[in-house]
């Protein structure tokens, strides 16, 4: 039996530097278990180590992918895990998901309940546990909120969550025209990302910015915002870093989801997703590109695609 995996050996472009290898199955380490991976998304956290951005911390080789469903197919002896062969899991914290087998520590391992669709728990991990970690973070109820990127999938969880959460208002900045539509579906007002003379008229009403850009859209809201208010960093989808200018009143804070989990608990691991289930039953999520895992190479290119409608999902 083999098993098919897709490696990083080297930094750079994950077009170039991805190679899907194969190899044959090896028996499972003990206390460990063996996940079949049904579905993976792609996401900007899946590719940028990729990239070599994170090369303080990571070094390949390396399996791509944080995220994905699967079901148990083989427990090991002495394995402490509670699920049976044959239940959905998201096999979390393990050695990379863009692969057909995950051999995953059963601590961190979440079991799918029965009424969550796979749809939904393919990507029930990175995006929704940032997004409610920040509202946790920075509470919004009562307050003016901007959040930026607003066609990505965690801005779209932030924007409806900050609703149930009684923000006062909720604004999206967009940068493809295709997210003005969605962003109103979502109930956040929509704003453009180049209408720079509207960008500063909100920013000097905002007490909360989440902001996945950076760079110069960062800088001109920070530019803008009254004292007391503060902006929450938790990504540089510009590619750009930035700092406080020198006029600033604006907090800056920045958020990584893996400060959280470096001190987490086992048990409140799992008490988050008992949380964020319920959440994820009542949300709307954009709809999915099903590409088979041989076609990845396709399946990232439609995720570099500017304005893209779906959000694309590798198949094992």
């Amino acid at each position: 039996m083999t098993s098919s995996a897709l490696w990083y050996r080297q930094f750079g472009d994950p077009i170039d530097v991805l190679t899907l290898e194969t190899a044959p199955v090896a028996a499972l380490p003990a206390g460990l278990v063996r996940v079949h991976m049904l579905a993976a998304p792609i996401n900007p956290s899946d590719l940028i180590p990729v990239t070599g951005a994170y090369r303080h911390r990571i070094s390949p080789p390396q399996i791509a992918g944080y995220e994905g469903l699967g079901i148990i197919a083989e427990k090991s002896a002495g394995s402490a895990c509670p699920f049976g062969v044959g239940q959905r899991v998201l096999p979390l914290r393990a050695n990379g998901t863009w692969q057909t087998n995950v051999d995953a520590d059963p601590t961190w391992m979440v079991a799918v309940p029965d009424d969550i669709t796979d749809d939904i728990a393919l990507r029930g991990y990175i995006n929704p546990l940032a997004a409610w970690l920040m509202l946790d973070l920075w509470p919004v109820k009562n307050k003016h909120v901007v959040i930026t990127a607003a066609g990505s999938s965690c801005a779209g969880l932030l924007m409806q969550w900050a609703q149930k959460h009684g923000a006062a208002s909720v604004h999206g900045i967009y940068r493809s025209p295709s997210r003005k539509v969605e962003t109103k579906a979502l109930g956040a007002t929509p704003i453009d990302m180049t209408d720079a003379s509207s960008i500063e008229t909100l920013a000097a009403r905002t007490d909360i910015v989440f902001d996945a850009v950076g760079g110069d859209l960062a800088r001109l809201l920070l530019g803008h915002m009254p004292r007391g208010s503060s902006l929450v960093s938790y990504g540089l989808l510009s590619g750009k870093l930035f700092a406080l200018p020198e006029n600033a009143q604006a907090k800056i804070h920045r958020f990584h989801i893996r400060d959280r989990l470096e001190t987490v608990s086992a048990a409140k691991w799992q008490g988050w997703f008992n949380q964020l289930w319920p959440l994820l039953r009542e949300t709307s999520l954009p709809p999915l590109a099903i590409y088979d895992f041989a076609n990845w190479r396709a399946a990232i290119n439609y995720f570099n695609q500017p304005g893209r409608a779906e959000k694309p999902v590798l198949q094992f």
